[in-house]
This record gives structure tokens, C-alpha cells and sequence, in this order.
């Protein structure tokens, strides 16, 4: 309120003072602090946090069976890694593949003569190691695990489901195993095959029954070459299979009756085949053996005939040698007699081979005089008509030896008179 006539001055009230607080509660003050200790902790513990998953979104390890693409979170650009390594990733989206991978499968299939079976077994696949396949699998598929089953398995189920009417169940039990599993796995690198329907009449191979049944036929083109009915799915994406293996076939009840009946007939055929062969077998056999004796026999009576020639040979060089010794001592004996001939004919041109004569002579006189010594007869008769009966018989002696001796002589041509030195 202004005063008349001048300025005027506002009364202040006077302040109040207030006194500071020096007496604060000690349990309230305990616990603000406690807040404070508990929201800082909370602070830090975000803090760590958030840095971790900073850490774990800044870089990431990659292995070396596995290939990486990494998406980044503001421009969507992929970045692709394929060697092994600590990356960074910015926060970027992380998908990885496996370089390779294995597929077990269990597929049914149906053949051409009606029959099922399950094709059991795996397959190894390798994605491409290319930034641009790489591309278009995360693209359309995204993850290994959709690879897998949207493109591996559909395209494995596609080849076995195919194959399956180019045969028989006992032909894919038996003659065309292999074919079965070469096909499905030709098919699953190279493309699905072009095939034509063709209608067999064949025979049931229990019952004998002509009946007629549908079988594919790969179409071939002028080399000689299968065509394919489409393009190979998975060159397209780079993707290789290798190691295609069947390790099971299991067929229906009704396949594995048939096939058991079929071994049963089939064995049959081979075990009376088995011993028809080996009844012609022992036929041979004994023809040969029959023929082995023979030769034998034949080589034997050989040897023995050999030995005989040999031992006769040998007797026949043994007489020749007899025979040549023979005649060595023949003519050793002749010459041996020619030369005792001549010289005893030398000898009894010397002398007339008195000593030997008179040797003979004395031997035949001792004969005569033993004989007439020994004979107890009369040498003349006992009555002599005449005169002269002593002369007479004295004489009769006497004269036959002289008759003897000249006889001896004779023979000896001896001449006994002695003959008188002849004068000079």
C-alpha cells in the first residue's frame, strides 16, 4: 500500500528460520542404500550381458566340415565363408552346411510283376563350395535340414519309385541286383530315365501259367545311351552324391513266399543239374581213368618190351663178342695146330718119328703079351698029322706074333731091320 504524497516501502515479514537436520532414521537410511547397491548390480549385470551377446553376435567360429553365410542385419548382404576360422558377424544371421552330409533312406517300391519291396540303404550328397549354388540353396531351402528332406529325399524317393518297373521282384533279387542299384543311382546324378511301356507275356515262374505283364524299357538314344526324361536336379544346384548304397531289400509276404518257392525250384534244377554233371563228370572220369590204365598198361608192357630189346640187344653184343672171341680162338687153335703140324712134320722128316713109333711098338708088343699071358687056351692043336709035331707047334706061336708085329709095324711103317751106317 503506497502512501500519499511519497514512495512507500513493503514490510517484509521476517523468514523463518529452520533449523538442519542432524537426527536422520537409521533403518530408512539402510535401506536406500541396499536399493542403490541392488539397482547397481542390476546395472552391471545388463551391462555384462548385453556384452556378451555382443560378443557372441560380433564373430563366430567355423569349422572345417561346415560352409557359413553370414546376413547382414541392416543391408541383408551374404557373406559367404567356406574356409575354416573365427569370422565376423556384425549381429548379422548365421546358416550353416554341412560340406557333407549322409542320407538314410527307407523307401518302398513296386516292380513290374506287382510285387513290393523296401529299398533300404544311404546315400552321401556334398554341397557345392561355389558362392552361386551356395545362393540359391539358402534361397529356396534355407537350412540343411530342408535340403535334405525337400530336395535329397524327393529326388532319391523319385529314382527308386522309377527303377522300380524296369524289372521283377526275383529279377531284383537275383540276376538284376546290381542293375537296381546302378540304376537309381545313374538316375540320381544324371536325371530320371525316359522310358516306354511295353506288354510281356511271360510264365509264372510257381504255378507255369502264361500271363502278361507291363515292363518299362529304357529308351536309348542313336549311341546307344539312355535318355533322360529330365534334367539332373541336383547338378543344378551343385550338389554331388556319391557312395549310393542298398544294404537291405526286404519284400512283402507274398514276394518273399514266391522268391523262398522259386529257390526251392531253382535249387532243385541245380542239384539235379549238379549230379547229371556230375554223373557225366564220373563218366569222363572213368573213360579217362579206363584210358589212364590203358596208357599205363600200355607203357608198362613199353618198359618190359624195352627191357627186352635192351637185354637182347645186350645178349645179342654179348654173342657177337662170344662169337668174335670164338673166332679169335679158332684161328689162335689153328694157328696154334698149323704150327705143331708143322712142326711135327718137320720132326718126323727128321727122323721118321722113330720114338714115337718104337714107343707104340713097345706098348702094342705089351698088350699082345699080356693078352697071350692071360689066355688059357691052346695056341695049336692037340693033334698034328705029319711029321715034325714039335717044330709044328712051336712054330704056330711064334708065327702069329710075328704076324703081329709085322702087322704093328706095318701100320707103324716101321722098318725094323737095322740098316748099316753108309760109308763115306
Amino acid at each position: 500500500m503506497k502512501a500519499k504524497g511519497g514512495s512507500s516501502k513493503k514490510k517484509q515479514a521476517p523468514q523463518q528460520v529452520i533449523p538442519p537436520v542432524t537426527n536422520i532414521d537409521p533403518g530408512r537410511n539402510s535401506m536406500e542404500s541396499e536399493t542403490k547397491s541392488v539397482l547397481k548390480g542390476l546395472i552391471i549385470a545388463a551391462i555384462i550381458i548385453v556384452g556378451v551377446i555382443c560378443c557372441f553376435k560380433s564373430f563366430e567360429n567355423l569349422s572345417a566340415d561346415k560352409v557359413m553365410c553370414i546376413q547382414s542385419p541392416i543391408q541383408g548382404k551374404l557373406a559367404w565363408h567356406t574356409s575354416p576360422g573365427l569370422k565376423w558377424q556384425g549381429f548379422g544371421t548365421v546358416t550353416k552346411f554341412i560340406k557333407l552330409e549322409t542320407y538314410e533312406f527307407r523307401i518302398p517300391v513296386r516292380f513290374n510283376d506287382g510285387g513290393h519291396g523296401t529299398v533300404i540303404g544311404s546315400i552321401n550328397y556334398e554341397v557345392p563350395n561355389d558362392i552361386e549354388h551356395l545362393t540359391q540353396l539358402l534361397v529356396k531351402y534355407g537350412s540343411q535340414q530342408s535340403i535334405q528332406k525337400d530336395l535329397i529325399e524327393v529326388v532319391t524317393n523319385k529314382c527308386v519309385y522309377m527303377t522300380g518297373p524296369l524289372m521283377s521282384s526275383k529279377e531284383s533279387y537275383a540276376e538284376k541286383r546290381t542293375s537296381l542299384i546302378f540304376y537309381i543311382e545313374d538316375q540320381i546324378k544324371y536325371g530320371v530315365y525316359k522310358t516306354t511301356q511295353e506288354e510281356v507275356k511271360t510264365k509264372d515262374p510257381i504255378t507255369g501259367a502264361d500271363k502278361t505283364i507291363t515292363v518299362a524299357k529304357i529308351v536309348m538314344d542313336k549311341d546307344g545311351k539312355p535318355m533322360r526324361q529330365e534334367e539332373p536336379v541336383l547338378t543344378e544346384y551343385g550338389i554331388k552324391t556319391s557312395n549310393f548304397a542298398v544294404t537291405q531289400l526286404p519284400y512283402d509276404e507274398a514276394v518273399e513266399k514266391q522268391i523262398t518257392q522259386q529257390q526251392g525250384i531253382t535249387m532243385a534244377v541245380q542239384t539235379a543239374m549238379a549230379k547229371a554233371k556230375e554223373a557225366e563228370q564220373n563218366s569222363i572220369t572213368v573213360g579217362k581213368e579206363g584210358e589212364a590204365n590203358a596208357a599205363k598198361a600200355k607203357w608198362e608192357q613199353e618198359v618190359i618190351k624195352a627191357k627186352a630189346v635192351v637185354a637182347a640187344q645186350q645178349q645179342l653184343e654179348v654173342a657177337k663178342l662170344d662169337r668174335q672171341s670164338a673166332e679169335q680162338e679158332k684161328a689162335k687153335q689153328i694157328l696154334l695146330g698149323e704150327g705143331e703140324s708143322t712142326r711135327k712134320k718137320l720132326v718126323m722128316a727128321a727122323d721118321g718119328a722113330l720114338e714115337k713109333k718104337l714107343e707104340a711098338l713097345v706098348k702094342i708088343n705089351e698088350v699082345y703079351a699080356t693078352a697071350m699071358g692071360s689066355y688059357k687056351g691052346n695056341w695049336v692043336p692037340g693033334v698034328v698029322m705029319g711029321e715034325n709035331k714039335a717044330s709044328a707047334a712051336g712054330s704056330g706061336a711064334n708065327d702069329l706074333i710075328e704076324l703081329l708085329k709085322a702087322k704093328s709095324a706095318k701100320e707103324l711103317s716101321l722098318d725094323m731091320n737095322v740098316q748099316s751106317k753108309p760109308k763115306d
